[in-house]
């Protein structure tokens, strides 16, 4: 039987919702190894929209997180909040910047950050059935904030201010280049940098297919 791995996924596009390359490697090495994705997404607005050939918000507009996400995953997404750890062998979360801003607020508040409720308790209730747990790219901040007081290792590539955040959340970063991965055996938490480090897809997917592959062996 294949393994079972939930994707989070933090609307589409890499200034306000999920990395799209990020999210489609992962979609990727998952199917290749022959895995079932479940992808989902929490239902709420995005906390603004970029325009990402400016960089720039979009003033006045609004978008919906799993909307949004449903482009990646060609409309076959769940609800974030009718997702149970029971259903699922792993969890895997790609980064972008929506992780920050729509599954969490790390991207606005930092340390004193919040996680969507239903992802903290999934995460929480996946960690409790010692089942893995994949962060990528900046996701592994959520990591750092929910799992704090078991002491994840985690990394986030090499960024000093953003591992010094982490740390103080409770993780142990380490650093990682773009092609390696950190993996807390205790905890089974794998991360890995994406890109917080790039520089191109080529690159980032080989720390993902990594992350991947680590994933499934521990599933």
């Amino acid at each position: 039987m294949s393994k079972k791995i939930g994707v989070v996924l933090a609307g589409c596009g890499y200034l306000d919702g999920a990395e799209i390359h990020e999210a489609t490697l992962t979609l990727l090495a998952l199917d290749r190894a022959g895995a079932t994705v479940v992808n989902m997404a929490p239902v709420k607005e995005q906390m603004h929209v970029v325009n990402h050939t400016k960089g720039e918000p979009v003033d006045g507009a609004t978008r919906n997180v799993f909307e949004e996400a449903s482009r990646i995953a060609r409309g076959e997404i769940t609800d974030l909040a009718t997702v149970k750890a029971d259903d699922l062998d792993a969890l895997i979360l790609p980064g972008g910047f929506g992780a920050a801003k729509n599954l969490s607020d790390f991207a606005v508040a930092g340390t004193n950050m919040t996680v969507d409720a239903h992802l903290s308790d999934l995460i929480r209730t996946m960690h409790a059935q010692k089942k893995p747990l994949g962060f990528i790219c900046i996701a592994p901040a959520i990591g750092a904030k929910v799992l704090g007081e078991l002491k994840p290792k985690l990394t986030i590539g090499n960024d000093t201010d953003t591992a010094a955040a982490l740390q103080q959340l409770g993780a142990i970063h380490e650093n990682c280049p773009v092609d390696e991965t950190v993996v807390d055996e205790t905890n089974k938490v794998i991360s890995t940098p994406a890109y917080m480090l790039g520089p191109s897809i080529a690159h980032v997917a080989k720390g993902i297919d990594k992350l991947v592959g680590q994933v499934l062996e521990m599933a």
